[in-house]
């Protein structure tokens, strides 16, 4: 009976149809995210654990809060509810308050320098672990948003997310694959960007490929679109930063 059990967990855990972008990539792709002495995102990894460590103007470094091992699972955490706003938050928005509120930064948003640099350090410190998004019900009401917003149909060419990324993916169009779009390599470096990027500047970029007018900068549909990609792949093993077409 034991082994009747196990094997049914084996194949119900091999069942999960999802698969992260990796698996969509050549094997040439996925041999440069492997190894990390090639990975370009490394460069990146490498400033954000010197930002970590490095006090800023008024002498506070990210570690001076933050014991030692804490990195671990920090990304994998987000996003979740910020109790001073009571609406979800995600890592690079946690690391631009934080920055804000303890370091007297300047706000970056999650394409700025010192955001992408933590981003990558705190993903390369969370890399394998579940994403395990915030259970809290003031979640639900973004995820149930976003999962609108993802089935909406936008732009001149009237294609929603789910037409591309649910609908046909493993696909090809215009000679690349289409993932199924799961959030578990960012902050990620894309060729076509030749820099590290972010999920939003991602997600404005799948707008702008149906031909659709992007939200404002700080829309609240951004957010709730992370929200529910997060949601989508929880549980899923977290790969940033990682390596993309």
């Amino acid at each position: 009976m034991a082994i009747v059990l196990l094997l049914g967990r084996a194949l119900a855990a091999d069942a999960d149809p999802r698969r992260t972008g990796f698996d969509f990539m050549s094997p040439a792709l996925q041999a440069l995210q492997r190894d990390d002495t090639q990975n370009p995102a490394l460069l990146w990894v490498q400033e954000g654990a010197a930002l970590w460590a490095r006090p800023a103007a008024n002498a506070k470094a990210c570690a001076t809060c933050h014991a030692d091992g804490s990195q671990r699972g920090m990304a994998a955490r987000h996003p979740r509810i910020d109790e001073r706003s009571g609406r979800p938050i995600t890592l690079a928005g946690r690391i631009d308050q934080c920055r804000q509120a303890h370091q007297g930064e300047a706000a970056q948003g999650a394409d700025g320098a010192g955001v992408l640099a933590l981003g990558a350090y705190l993903a390369m410190a969370s890399r394998g672990l579940p994403l395990a998004p915030d259970s809290d019900p003031r979640m639900a009401p973004w995820v149930e948003r976003g999962q609108r917003l993802w089935q909406q149909r936008m732009g001149q060419l009237n294609l929603s997310c789910a037409n591309c990324h649910d609908q046909n993916a493993g696909r090809r169009l215009g000679g690349a694959a289409i993932p199924q779009a799961h959030p578990t390599g960012y902050p990620s470096y894309r060729l076509e960007w030749q820099t590290l990027g972010s999920l939003p500047r991602r997600l404005r970029s799948c707008l702008a490929g149906v031909r659709a007018e992007p939200f404002a900068p700080d829309a609240v549909e951004w957010l709730a679109l992370e929200t529910y990609l997060a949601r989508r792949a929880s549980g899923m093993a977290l790969e940033g930063p990682s390596v993309r077409p």
